[in-house]
């Protein structure tokens, strides 16, 4: 074990020869260096399976980096604020349209819905949409979600450009929540193991000129947010208790008397 360095103080003592006084003098410990104990040896990373050839494509295509530009659809000054999301929505399923074949962009129950915003807007899964600088260079993007079926979400971002628009992401999954913190996008999903959530972080690359998903971790679940224990269907109901009428008793202007 290293020894631990101390600061010692000594005390010197002088009798002064007229008042016979003992003055007593020392060094302080204010501002003196502390050891932060036994440091752990660094260990490098040691690679294993070293003959094993290295991959060089990906086996599977979630799509990162994919962008396009969304035909029909002006953005004067490069304002985004301006756009009719549904008209985004419907510009980008025209220039790719909904097909059979795997690499359908949305759902066919869903462009149907989207189709009839106009006349049903009750229905319309496109929601409303957030703006936020995610690329630095000064401009508003465009955040915008369409509902899916079984609780899932299609997330995309749009960027102006020279007068168009281009979507710079386009993910869908079964989401607990999206954020925008800072220039990143955050989506939380839900995870096959109980207890935990995925975790993944979009942000704007310049090489790539898309969102990639640059942080992917997954996390156990705050206490404050773990699903809280259904009664058991087998326990005897409880009995409410009634409160003593009071006749000065007045319902509170700030409680509703319906919850909605």
């Amino acid at each position: 074990m290293r020894p631990r360095h101390r600061v010692r103080c000594r005390t010197a003592m002088a009798l002064g020869a007229v008042a016979g006084l003992a003055l007593l003098t020392g060094c302080g410990n204010g501002g003196g260096l502390r050891s932060a104990g036994r440091t752990p040896t660094a260990v490098g990373p040691a690679r294993l399976w070293p003959w094993l050839p290295p991959a060089s494509a990906a086996p599977y295509d979630y799509g990162e980096g994919e962008t396009a530009r969304i035909p029909g659809i002006e953005v004067p000054d490069d304002d985004v604020h301006r756009l009719d999301p549904v008209a985004v929505v419907r510009a980008g399923l025209a220039a790719r349209p909904n097909r059979s074949s795997g690499t359908a962009d949305l759902p066919a129950d869903t462009v149907k819905k989207i189709n009839a915003c106009r006349t049903e807007p009750a229905s319309c899964p496109v929601l409303r949409p957030y703006f936020r600088d995610l690329t630095g260079d000064g401009r508003d993007e465009m955040v915008l979600g369409i509902r899916l079926a079984d609780h899932q979400l299609s997330v995309r971002v749009y960027m102006p450009r020279a007068g168009g628009l281009t979507r710079i992401l386009s993910t869908s999954d079964a989401v607990i929540s999206v954020e925008l913190a800072g220039r990143d996008l955050i989506m939380r999903v839900p995870s096959a193991i109980t207890g935990y959530e995925y975790r993944t972080a979009w942000s704007w690359d310049a090489r790539q000129r898309a969102m990639l998903p640059t942080q992917d971790e997954i996390q156990r679940i705050p206490p404050s947010r773990a699903p809280q224990p259904r009664p058991s269907a087998t326990a005897p109901p409880t009995r409410p208790t009634a409160a003593p009428a009071s006749p000065t008793a007045a319902p509170s202007a700030g409680v509703s008397a319906e919850r909605r």
